[in-house]
C-alpha cells in the first residue's frame, strides 16, 4: 500500500514515519511551500534535517519524488533507509542489471514509488526524460546543489544540464539543497538551475556541536596521535592532500592500534567501494581520504574530522568538517597546517590553467582560509563571517575562545627577517633564512659568505621552530610571498615597508607549543558519555541495534541512531506506546524492531532486580 494513502499532513508523516514530534527552525515553512508548487533553495547545515524537505513533500504530493544525487555509491543506503521507514523508495544507476532496471522502471510507471533517486548523468539521457515523461511527478530534489558552481570546490559538469528540467517540467516544483554556499554561489545555483523566482530559505551555518581547533604543524603524526588518544572506539575521517600520504598515514594508524582505511581516486572502484562499506557500518573506523571521499555520506556518529593539510577554501573546510556530529553530538574538527602548505597550495593555482579572474577568485578563497587558520579570535565567528551568518564575539567552544592564545609584540623580530632576506637578495627559502637569524655554520651560509651578513646570528634567542612561524604568518599577513617560479625564494612585499621602517607594530600568534586536550568537549542535554552504571544496557541495546542491521543488510545507524539510543538508556520503554515517544521511532520502525529493544530493556530490568 502506497504510504500516500495513510498520510494526509506533513505533520503525520514527520509523527508517524520519521518519528520526530516537531518541525525544527525552517523545515515547516519550507515544506508547505514546496506541496503548494513553489520552488526553493534551500541552505542548510549538515544535520540540519535537509532531506525531509524534499522526502516530506514527495509523500504528501500526487507522483513519485526525483532526488539527483551525484554520488551513486551513496544512493543505496539512502534507499535503504527510507525502506526501513516504510517508504517506497528505489534507484536507477548503473549498478543494476538490466532486469533491475526494468523492475525499477516498471514500479515507478505503475506508480508504485514514492521517492525515485538517480545520478544527474543518468536523468540528463533521453529515454530517463521519455521514462519520467509518462509519470506523475511530485517534484525534482537536487541535491549537493553547490556542484553547479563553476567556481565552487565541488564542481559537477553534469550539473550545469539540469537548468532543463524547468523547460520540460514547467509545473513541477524543483527544490535545490545544500549546506554550503556563499552569496555568489547562491547566485550562481539560482541563474544554472533557471531558479530565479524560487523562495530562497537559509537557516544558518552554525554547527554548535562542533568544536574547531587549528594548530601549527610540527610534528603531524605526533600530534594527530596525541589528538586521537581516548578515541580509539570512535568512526573519524582523516583528510590528506595527496595519495601517498593518505595510504602511509592509513597504514600508520593501523600499526598505532586503529582501523584505519584508506580511500582515494587511485583505488579501484570495488575497493574504495567496500572500504566506504565498512566505515558505514562497522564501528571505529577512520577512514583516511583525499576529497575524494565524503560528499553526502549519512553516517551520523562521526565524531571527527581531521585534516593533515589544509583546505583550499573555507567552503571545502566546512563541507569537509560537517561530516562530523550530524547526530548533534559533541564532535571535533581539528586541523594542522604550515608554511608548506601555503608554498603547495600557491604552486597549485599557479600552475593551473585557468583564466586570470578564476585565479584571483582561487587566490582570495585561500587567502580567507589562512585568515581562519592565523586568526587569535573566535574560529566560529570568522567561519559565519564568511558565509554572512550572525555569530556572537565568543562561542565558547573553539580553540581560541578554549585557550585563548598568546599574542607577543613581534615587530623586531619581523625586522629581522624581512632584513635577512632583504640582505641576502631575496633568493632563499626558509631554512637558509632561518640559518641566517640564528647563526648556523652551514656549507651554504660560508658559499655565499652570509656569516658576513649584519643580521647573521641576531635571532639566536628565538628557537627555529619559533622563526617558522614568524615567518608563515608574516606569509599569511602578505608582508612576505613565496617566488613560486623560482625556488621558493622568500621575497617582500611592498606592504612590509611600514613594519620594516618601524612605522606599524605587529602582533603575531605565539604558537611555538600548542596543545589541544583531547576531551576537553562541550556538555550537551544529548551526553555522549554512558554512565558506568549504564554501561552494561548501552551494550546490549547497540548488539541489539547490530544484529538487526546485519539481519537487515544495512548500516546500524539507519536502524537507529545513537542518540535514539540514548534516549532508551534515559527513559528505559517497556511497552510499545512508551517506545513510540522516543525520538526518532515512527509506526514502521515500531512494529520492525520494538519487540527486540522492550525484551532487551525488559531482560535488563529483571537482571537489576535479581
Amino acid at each position: 500500500m502506497n504510504s500516500k494513502t495513510l498520510h494526509k499532513t506533513p505533520l503525520d508523516i514527520l509523527n508517524s514515519i520519521f518519528g520526530y514530534p516537531s518541525f525544527r527552525g525552517h523545515q515547516e515553512e519550507i515544506i508547505d511551500s514546496i506541496v503548494a508548487g513553489n520552488d526553493a533553495l534551500v541552505l542548510m547545515p549538515t544535520g540540519g534535517g535537509k532531506s525531509m524537505c524534499y522526502q516530506i513533500p514527495a509523500l504528501v504530493r500526487d507522483g513519485v519524488g526525483i532526488i539527483i544525487s551525484p554520488l551513486i555509491a551513496l544512493m543505496q543506503d539512502q534507499v535503504d533507509a527510507m525502506q526501513q521507514l516504510g517508504v517506497h523508495a528505489a534507484f536507477l544507476n548503473s549498478t543494476l542489471t538490466v532486469m533491475e532496471q526494468r523492475r525499477v522502471e516498471q514500479q515507478l510507471q505503475d506508480g508504485q514509488l514514492d521517492l525515485l533517486y538517480v545520478a544527474p548523468e543518468r536523468l540528463l539521457q533521453q529515454n530517463t526524460f521519455q521514462l519520467l515523461s509518462q509519470c506523475e511527478i511530485a517534484l525534482f530534489a537536487i541535491d549537493e546543489a553547490h556542484c553547479v558552481a563553476q567556481w565552487g570546490h565541488d564542481f559537477r559538469a553534469d550539473y550545469l544540464g539540469l537548468g532543463v528540467l524547468h523547460d520540460n517540467f514547467p509545473d513541477v516544483p524543483r527544490v535545490a539543497l545544500t549546506a554550503t554556499a556563499d552569496s555568489r554561489t547562491q547566485n550562481e545555483i539560482q541563474q544554472r538551475l533557471t531558479l530565479t523566482d524560487a523562495h530562497c530559505f537559509i537557516s544558518g551555518f552554525d554547527r554548535p556541536n562542533i568544536r574547531y581547533a587549528i594548530a601549527n604543524k610540527t610534528a603531524p603524526k605526533k600530534q594527530l596521535l596525541s589528538f586521537l588518544r581516548n578515541r580509539l572506539h570512535e568512526a573519524g575521517i582523516v583528510y590528506c592532500l595527496s595519495r601517498k600520504k593518505v595510504e602511509s598515514t592509513a597504514q600508520w594508524l593501523c600499526e598505532q592500534g586503529y582501523t584505519a582505511l584508506p580511500y582515494h581516486a587511485g583505488l579501484s572502484s570495488e575497493l574504495r567501494a567496500y572500504h566506504q562499506s565498512r566505515f558505514l557500518r562497522e564501528d571505529a573506523v577512520i577512514i583516511v581520504a583525499t576529497i575524494a571521499f565524503g560528499m553526502g555520506i549519512d553516517k551520523p556518529d562521526v565524531r571527527f574530522v581531521a585534516h593533515l593539510d589544509l583546505p583550499k577554501s573555507i567552503e571545502a573546510y566546512y563541507q569537509e568538517t560537517g561530516r562530523a556530529g550530524r547526530d548533534g553530538l559533541p564532535s571535533d574538527a581539528w586541523m594542522v597546517y604550515g608554511l608548506q602548505d601555503v608554498v603547495r597550495m600557491q604552486q597549485m593555482q599557479g600552475e593551473s590553467t585557468a583564466s586570470d579572474q578564476f585565479k584571483r577568485t582561487e587566490r582570495h578563497k585561500l587567502d580567507a582560509m589562512l585568515g581562519l587558520c592565523e586568526v587569535t579570535s573566535c574560529r566560529r565567528q570568522v567561519l559565519l563571517n564568511y558565509f554572512g551568518d550572525q555569530a556572537p564575539d565568543q562561542c565558547g567552544y573553539c580553540d581560541n575562545c578554549q585557550i585563548p592564545p598568546e599574542t607577543w609584540d613581534a615587530s623586531e623580530a619581523a625586522q629581522k627577517v624581512l632584513s635577512s632576506i632583504y640582505r641576502s637578495g631575496q633568493r632563499f627559502g626558509v631554512v637558509h633564512i632561518v640559518d641566517i637569524l640564528r647563526g648556523s655554520d652551514t656549507e651554504k651560509i660560508r658559499q655565499h659568505g652570509h656569516q658576513q651578513l649584519s643580521t647573521y646570528g641576531i635571532g639566536s634567542d628565538i628557537s627555529e621552530v619559533g622563526w617558522r612561524s614568524v615567518i608563515r604568518q608574516l606569509v599569511v599577513r602578505g608582508l612576505l610571498k613565496v617566488d613560486l617560479e623560482g625556488y621558493s625564494g622568500l621575497q617582500l612585499e611592498d606592504s612590509c615597508r611600514p613594519v620594516l621602517r618601524g612605522e606599524q607594530r605587529l602582533f603575531l600568534r605565539k604558537d611555538e607549543v600548542v596543545s589541544f586536550p583531547s576531551k576537553q568537549r562541550k556538555r550537551s542535554s544529548k551526553k555522549s558519555d554512558v554512565l558506568p552504571e549504564h554501561q552494561q544496557l548501552w551494550d546490549a541495546l547497540r548488539a541489539c541495534r547490530k544484529r538487526l542491521a546485519d539481519e537487515f543488510n544495512v548500516p546500524p545507524y539507519v536502524i537507529f541512531h545513537d542518540a535514539t539510543l540514548l534516549e532508551m538508556l534515559e527513559s528505559r520503554p517497556m511497552s510499545s506506546m512508551e517506545l513510540l515517544t522516543i525520538t526518532g521511532i515512527g509506526d514502521s520502525k515500531l512494529d520492525r524492531y520494538g519487540r527486540d529493544f522492550i525484551d532487551v530493556i525488559c531482560r535488563h530490568a529483571e537482571a537489576d532486580v535479581l
